[in-house]
């Protein structure tokens, strides 16, 4: 579990650092950014390798970074 939350927390913030919005976001926000984007991104492209996890993780930041900007 403890290390489900620790990688999580680097690929959101992997996935922060190439939408440059990681700065803006929290570590929490890190963590679930990564965790959905884990998910997101294997069912999308498969599980081989953790790039489907940051890819995954980048799409979740930008479509929550664009819903949030709307919002605004």
């Amino acid at each position: 579990m403890i290390w489900s939350l620790i990688v999580g927390a680097l690929i959101g913030l992997i996935a922060g650092a190439i939408t440059n919005k990681g700065s803006s976001m929290g570590w929490i926000a890190n963590i679930l950014a990564g965790l959905v984007g884990s998910f997101v991104g294997q069912a999308l492209l498969g599980t081989w390798g953790p790039s489907p996890s940051i890819v995954g993780a980048v799409i979740v930041v930008a479509v929550v970074s664009f819903v949030l900007s709307k919002m605004n």
